[in-house]
């Protein structure tokens, strides 16, 4: 079953490069074990160009690598972290892709302005909260993890899967690593559609709470119809 996760987060790490959304080396992905024991992520600083299933580090949810032979990801304790408080996720990507970064960098959410967000996230993707001197210093990557889950205290990580942690950059996740990468890159295109609007209209109108709810439901609602159902 791990072998198969390796396949996935493999492949994810590479369609963030095939989707535009890192550069160098700045970014990851990661997904978790259907027993939620076994966290794969891929190896700090491995280029994207020579990267395969064998790069990819297994580590428990303290963090601890119990297979392979290169250091996982320095974004690793954010993961793990992730993972164990928000119960519905299977994936996680982090990218500093340039129009969610802008974002984060401003501190700044991102409104929902139009239907094409609205499809993705049920609402503003949150900010969270600058880390402190301290937070920094102690426990950098453990604490990033700490703002966000922080930061969804009163949200819904399914309904919201995304997020921008202020100064720094976005993150992203889903049921599946697969999913968390289309996520972060649904992310990439309603900032970029949010930074023009906010050049044309200085203070933008942010859409109808009746649409934001039709887009969003009629998607991942209880009752949703957009798309096929699966054959039995």
């Amino acid at each position: 079953m791990l072998e198969d996760l390796k396949e996935q987060v493999c492949q994810a790490n590479l369609d963030l490069v095939k989707h535009g959304l890192v550069t160098l080396t700045w970014g990851n992905a990661s997904g978790i074990s259907e027993d939620r024991q076994h966290v794969v992520i891929k190896a700090s600083g491995v280029a994207y160009d020579d990267m395969q299933p064998r790069h990819m580090v297994v580590v428990d949810l303290d963090g601890n690598v119990v297979e392979g032979q290169l250091r996982p990801s320095s974004d690793t304790p954010t993961h793990v972290l992730l993972y164990s408080n928000f119960k519905t996720i299977g994936g996680i990507t982090h990218t500093h892709s340039r129009f969610a970064t802008v974002f984060a960098q401003a501190r700044l959410e991102i409104p929902c302005l139009g239907t094409t967000h609205a499809d993705h996230f049920y609402g503003a993707i949150p900010v969270t909260r600058p880390l402190s001197e301290e937070e920094v210093t102690e426990a950098y990557e453990v604490n990033t993890g700490q703002v966000i889950v922080e930061r969804f205290a009163e949200l819904a990580p399914v309904a919201m899967p995304a997020v921008l942690v202020a100064g720094h950059a976005p993150f992203a996740w889903g049921p599946t690593v697969a999913k968390s990468v289309e996520n972060a890159v649904a992310l990439e295109a309603v900032a970029e559609m949010a930074l023009g609007v906010r050049q044309l209209v200085a203070e933008p109108i942010p859409l109808e709470s009746y649409v934001l709810d039709k887009h969003f439901l009629r998607k991942h609602g209880p009752d949703a119809y957009y798309g096929q159902t699966p054959e039995k």
